[in-house]
């Protein structure tokens, strides 16, 4: 697919990049789960941030982040970086190697390990060096250049000015999380801003923040009047919120998700993450699985048993007990509405 940004069906529906958490498994299960019921789907998946500096040093684990599944497109590959040249250089590598349908620059990480290193949001304190970065990544690549920022550093009318400077060095596309750094993901997203945003660019804008369920969605648009949403958090364990928001966008009632098919879709998660990672890999599992059942009512039990098990058989037989002994309460629940 050949990926460009103006001509996609608007508005759009995506998965926002999420360190450590949206892998090539989770991908394919989100991809799975809405193109088991949606024909010619418009999600667009972004995959996890990856280092520039390790792409270009070659780092086996980093390289290993970016190969994608024929499975996941059309996927977006985020880097992350402050030196232009590594930046462009990684991008370049990574379209050489695995050809994703766009790159995407991180602007808007806020965690401290990120920033320190003037990646992430840092940059939105220096407009100049994120548009000498956004210049040297564009001229290396052929596919779609996409940003993702802040609403701020510490104040939300930043992106205002800073989206400009970003469209004009060669961004196809931006995206606006709408809160400061220093809010991390605390408080309110401020989508006024965003709307903002959207009214002095004459590129795609998306938005994320505060979407967690597919209603979320449709009011968020509304708010921000951008051209899609970038969901985050609001996926984490709720693969289905991308299939409910297409649903409704085909005029369709959405799907109520039943116990039943959330233990499906945590087995499939399952064998998509062993693949990945290997067999011995269940433990780094347990971070999706404590999404996945969050908030369920008289759980305590399974849940500790849950996120104890050390291997697939193991985890899997507690699931085929939770399906066989889950009071029917829980099976007639719309968990993920």
């Amino acid at each position: 697919m050949k990926l460009d940004w103006k001509k996609l069906e608007y508005p759009i529906v995506a998965l926002s990049p999420m360190a450590d958490m949206t892998d090539s498994a989770y991908c394919q299960v989100v991809r799975q789960v809405v193109n088991e019921k949606i024909i010619n789907s418009r999600l667009i998946v972004f995959r996890e941030m990856v280092s520039s500096e390790a792409v270009v040093r070659g780092n086996d684990k980093t390289l290993g982040m970016t190969d994608i599944h024929e499975s996941e497109r059309p996927l977006i590959q985020q880097i992350f970086g402050a030196n232009p040249e590594t930046m462009a250089e990684s991008a370049r590598i990574i379209e050489t190697n695995y050809s994703p349908e766009g790159i995407d620059i991180n602007m808007g990480c806020p965690v401290y390990k990120i920033t320190s290193n003037f990646n992430g949001s840092a940059l939105m304190k220096d407009g100049e060096l994120a548009s000498k970065i956004v210049s040297a990544v564009k001229e290396k690549i052929s596919v779609p250049l996409s940003v993702k920022m802040r609403a701020g550093w510490s104040d939300h009318t930043e992106c205002i000015q800073f989206a400009k400077v970003i469209e004009k060095a060669g961004a196809d596309l931006i995206t606006v999380h709408g809160r400061t750094k220093e809010q991390a993901y605390a408080g309110l997203s401020n989508r006024e801003v965003v709307r903002q945003v959207k009214e002095v660019v004459s590129i795609p804008v998306l938005y994320n923040g505060d979407v967690f369920t597919w209603q979320d969605y449709f009011i968020a648009l509304q708010e921000t009047e951008c051209d899609g949403v970038l969901i985050a958090r609001g996926a984490l364990g709720n693969p289905w919120i991308f299939l409910q928001i297409e649903q409704k966008l085909n005029g369709e009632e959405p799907t109520e998700v039943s116990f039943k098919e959330c233990l499906r879709v945590v087995k499939l998660h399952l064998k998509y993450h062993l693949e990945q990672y290997g067999e011995n890999r269940v433990p780094t599992f347990r971070k999706h699985l404590s999404w996945y059942f969050k908030g369920i009512a008289n759980f305590k039990d399974w849940r500790i048993a849950l996120m104890t098990a050390k291997t697939r058989e193991e985890l899997e037989s507690i699931l085929n007990q939770i399906e066989k002994s889950s009071p029917d309460k829980l099976d007639q629940s719309n968990l993920k509405a």
